[in-house]
């Protein structure tokens, strides 16, 4: 339903015909305000926008305000827009609650309302029989991240104006140490763009101007691991720890991703694909495709005991009184030996 309604919003803007009340929510950051501005710039002549743009928090709101917005005629436009930032109304008092309810079930054609959750969870409560039901009759535009595919055919679009080119598989690369969000890829892509001479985008550029997210560097700590390159794995760990990383979120990385390894080697005895490690497992194609190499090269009993010793650091790290770094790198040290042993 969220997609329609992307797909609604979108048709909205281009006929130039507003609705009169959107929800916009989701984790995508990036793209929920890029239709806010294109909504924006549809409803809300700039000349005019002083007096035909009113915009709330959870700070700064009153029924009041909100009354005297809805009420106040365009001036010099046909059109007027409220923007309302996280604003939990299911949590308000029951007076003001039904007040707001009241207000939105009868927006005035000439306004365009636009309640926006970026810091505060978009979540109805069904108690609220009113304002459950108001909400019920709005245009509620989720914003999730766009698929690899989708993502990959962007960076192409976003490198092509700068005159620039990247393979399908250093696109993945890119998405998968940037975490996947549009906007830590546009600032990425923006480096990549001003620092990089050749016409070619490549892997070795990536490496050396985008900074990883914390997944992506316990995925290298992972994959160097699997490969049995344990020195690179422990010179890895040391460089997170020398960053400050919290050992546990270190360890619940390498955890999730020798489960998936788990996953992926019991997959293939099964005669699974890489879709089935993606449903599975909710991960992109490129980290599937190298999880699914990697536990090629791996017994399930090293996959099996992984897991465990990884459980293992885990009860250690909250009971023992050996300082974390210490546990982190025995861990290491310990896999190396099971690898040894197959």
């Amino acid at each position: 339903m969220a997609e329609n309604n992307l797909d609604r919003l979108k048709s909205d803007i281009k006929l130039n015909a507003p609705g009169r009340f959107y929800i916009f929510c989701g984790e995508e950051a990036y793209l929920r305000r890029h239709w806010l501005d294109k909504l924006r710039a549809a409803v809300v002549e700039d000349f005019a926008e002083a007096f035909n743009f009113h915009r709330f928090n959870a700070g700064t709101i009153t029924p009041q305000a909100v009354l005297d917005s809805l009420e106040a005629l365009p001036m010099m436009a046909q059109r007027s827009m409220i923007q309302i930032d996280d604003v939990n109304f299911f949590a308000l008092p029951a007076e003001e609650a039904a007040a707001y309810a009241k207000f939105f079930s009868d927006i005035p054609d000439y306004c365009t309302v636009v309640l926006v959750y970026e810091t505060v969870e978009f979540k109805p409560d069904r108690r609220k029989k009113a304002l459950a039901e108001v909400f019920d009759g709005a245009v509620v535009v989720e914003f999730t991240q766009p698929s690899d595919r989708e993502l990959v055919s962007w960076i192409a679009r976003h490198l092509k104006k700068a005159e620039k080119r990247i393979t399908v598989d250093d696109a993945q690369y890119l998405i998968h140490r940037t975490g996947g969000a549009m906007t830590a890829l546009l600032g990425e892509l923006g480096k990549l763009c001003a620092y990089v001479e050749d016409e070619t985008v490549t892997r070795e550029h990536i490496d050396l101007l985008v900074e990883p997210v914390l997944e992506a560097e316990v995925w290298a700590l992972t994959d160097a691991i699997a490969a049995g390159r344990y020195e690179t794995a422990l010179q890895t760990l040391r460089t997170l720890l020398q960053k400050q990383e919290e050992p546990v979120k270190i360890l619940g990385g390498m955890g999730s991703q020798f489960r998936r390894l788990l996953a992926a080697k019991r997959l293939m005895d099964g005669g699974k694909r890489q879709q089935d490690l993606m449903k599975l497992c909710g991960i992109g194609s490129w980290p599937a495709q190298k999880t699914m190499e990697s536990a090629k090269r791996l017994s399930e009993r090293f996959c099996a005991r992984a897991v465990e010793l990884c459980l293992e650091a885990d009860e250690k790290l909250k009971t023992s009184y050996d300082s974390p770094e210490r546990i982190l790198e025995l861990l290491v040290l310990e896999m190396a030996g099971e690898s040894r042993n197959g």
